[in-house]
């Protein structure tokens, strides 16, 4: 990866954007590469549109600021209108399929827009607490920021707490992990 790879995920507080772009970066540090996150939110917390900006490389990042993304995903109809700026030809544009009115706001120039069904599967499959944990498996599997193993990795880091408590929840999330990059796979 010699160019940095630009991701910028948004949704409403709350959705966990800026927990799966943290972890991202704590996978891509515990690999030996630069990386830069910085979160952009309002001051509601829950409610508000939420949007965490990455970039990872193999070499020096020059500037935090970018003006177009390698991979953009909006869980939201108000993170899809907001995220469309960030959109060119060469960027891979996933939204939630369940987000409903937005065919007219997505991107024309994406180089690839993808609907998946993250939160149906979140709710039906799984459970509602790991749907940004499929979002960060499809983030994964379209950009290969980094390896699986050490984005399970930085997940025990970071909600290592919680699998103690309750260890089911460690194959919960890693299942979540999977689904995410199944849903994307050979779509790209």
């Amino acid at each position: 990866m010699s160019n940095a790879v630009k991701l910028a995920l948004a949704g409403e507080g709350g959705q966990g954007v800026q927990s799966v772009a943290g972890i991202l970066v704590e996978a891509a540090n515990d690999e030996g590469r630069e990386a830069l996150y910085i979160p952009n939110f309002g001051v509601e917390q829950r409610g508000g549109v939420s949007v965490a900006f990455c970039q990872i490389s193999d070499e020096r990042i020059g500037s935090p600021k970018f003006k177009f993304a390698d991979l953009v995903i909006a869980l939201s109809d108000r993170a899809v209108r907001r995220t469309k700026q960030y959109v060119d030809e060469n960027t891979v544009f996933i939204y939630d399929s369940s987000v409903e009115g937005v065919e007219d706001d997505l991107p024309q120039k994406a180089k690839k827009i993808l609907a998946i069904p993250a939160l149906d599967i979140a709710k039906k499959e799984l459970h509602p607490r790991v749907f940004n944990v499929i979002v960060m498996g499809a983030a994964i599997a379209v950009t290969k920021i980094v390896d699986m193993e050490q984005a399970k990795s930085a997940l025990e880091k970071k909600l290592g707490y919680k699998f103690e408590q309750d260890p089911k929840l460690r194959e919960l999330n890693f299942k979540a992990l999977k689904k995410g990059v199944e849903l994307v796979e050979g779509k790209v």
